[in-house]
């Protein structure tokens, strides 16, 4: 089971219609992404109106509060903190002063050079509220506006300070804005709404807001919508290379989403067969972890003709296990969760396939649970390499000591969650699955390689080293 989810960021502009009901059903599609908080910001007749909360977007968002946010422009958010506390001040959207304007951001990814760009806005007397990244990226938009009075001038000119991966909406009077890290490491896809255009994390929210996608926005993209129309669109200077984040194909990302001109769908199918390929087994049935390996599992099924099953069953009724205060309640959470066939699992071979394993406690459970099923042999298979080095762009796993693989060969990591076997796809059986040329991917996470300096990256490598 992978890490927990980032965020994701939906910006609608539109023409005589409200903004709130197409907010809500985007985030609702994203709400994978993030099951924290969630919030929205809203502009009509020059003033802003935000509303924002700790939980589901359904949760939060009913329609009496809809009512409370008017106007043909907005943005919206949900979060899972990558940095920042986990509480209702760090939530999105944040609002601030673009000179006597108000505005409203919001922002996935993660700042490598957070505290360098805040402890620089504090020196400048900048007074910062709360401890999230994008609260600091949004001061420092509004400090370089200040000099330039020039919206888009400001956001390149942060960016050019800003190192990271990161897609942002921001919204100010009747203007969306939408912009990418220069090298596209964070998603965001243009899309065209019934009276209007809008900006999302991913295609599924364009689809659900009943639109459709007219194209991902190139690294380092900026895109101004205004009163339903694509208003300008340029390019941070510099931005010429390409890092597009391998996670989100391998789990981030909805199946009914395309990213990068990729089904995501598609592209795990591919994962599975090419697992068949790479690691046969003799199995009876062939398991998915639900419900991000499903494509996985029916592709290694395709390609073994070992049989299909669902042998594992989610409640889709509970939500946000990692937000329980510590792990030994999380794992027994899993078995809440997921609960597997009476009978199905019963002297079989099993191989089971997951996404991607990161700390591996989960999958230990549910390893644990087809044995305890009656399985009587559990060969673990994985759509990812193995996840060594953390990620420092906006996916919850920048300790070394807490990945399973950092520091274990594969046996040692079978021996970890309890499996006859354990098998990972291999770095170019993925980047051949996903279709993009591997210098076109950010796959620091598996590699230890990152596509930006990341100042402390080689101290905390070597502190973590002594420590295993």
């Amino acid at each position: 089971m992978p890490a927990r989810e980032f965020c994701g960021v939906v910006g609608v502009s539109l023409q005589g219609k409200p903004a709130g009901p197409f907010l809500f059903r985007g985030l609702r599609a994203l709400q994978h992404r993030g099951q924290e908080s969630a919030g929205m910001a809203t502009t009509s007749h020059g003033s802003l109106h935000h509303r924002k909360g700790m939980g589901l977007v359904h949760e939060i968002f009913h329609s009496e509060l809809l009512d409370e946010l008017p106007g043909a422009a907005g943005i919206g958010h949900v979060r899972y903190s990558t940095t920042g506390s986990s509480d209702l001040e760090n939530a999105q959207p944040i609002v601030f002063k673009l000179r006597q304007e108000d505005a409203a951001i919001g922002h996935n990814g993660d700042i490598v050079n957070f505290e360098r760009v805040k402890h620089r806005l504090q020196a400048q007397g900048v007074e910062l509220l709360g401890n999230a990244d994008t609260e600091t990226m949004g001061q420092l938009i509004a400090l370089e506006y200040t000099r330039t009075r020039d919206l888009e001038s400001a956001i390149r000119r942060s960016c050019q300070e800003i190192v990271g991966g990161y897609s942002v909406v921001l919204l100010t009077g009747s203007r969306v804005v939408g912009f990418r890290d220069p090298l596209g490491i964070r998603p965001l896809v243009l899309g065209q709404l019934d009276g209007g255009m809008a900006v999302a994390s991913e295609s599924v929210a364009l689809d659900l807001m009943g639109g459709r996608t007219v194209r991902d926005l190139k690294p380092g993209e900026i895109v101004i919508l205004n009163h339903g129309e694509l208003a300008s669109s340029t390019q941070i200077p510099g931005a010429e290379g390409r890092a597009h984040c391998m996670f989100e194909w391998v789990y981030f990302s909805r199946p009914d989403s395309v990213a990068e001109g990729k089904s995501v769908y598609d592209v795990r199918h591919r994962i599975g067969e090419a697992l068949a390929r790479e690691a046969p087994v003799e199995a009876d049935i062939v398991v998915p972890v639900p419900d991000s390996a499903r494509p996985q599992a029916l592709g290694f099924s395709e390609a073994s003709r070992i049989p299909y099953a669902e042998a594992l069953i989610k409640n889709r009724f509970v939500e946000r296990t990692f937000i329980l205060p510590d792990q030994h309640r999380r794992e027994l959470e899993v078995r809440v969760k997921l609960h597997p066939v009476p009978g199905l699992l019963q002297g079989k071979r099993v191989a089971l396939l997951d996404d991607s394993i990161v700390r591996g406690t989960t999958l230990r459970e549910i390893v644990q649970m087809v044995r305890g099923a009656g399985a009587i042999r559990v060969d673990v298979r994985i759509g990812c390499p193995p996840i060594r080095a953390p990620c420092y762009f906006g996916i919850d796993m920048k300790d070394r000591k807490q990945l399973a693989a950092a520091g274990r060969t594969t046996e040692e990591v079978a021996q970890l969650i309890g499996a006859d076997s354990v098998h990972y796809l291999s770095i170019d059986g993925l980047v051949r699955s996903i279709g993009l040329r591997s210098e076109d991917l950010c796959l620091g996470c598996i590699t230890g390689s990152y596509p930006v300096e990341v100042p402390e990256e080689r101290h905390r490598f070597q502190r973590s080293l002594e420590e295993f």
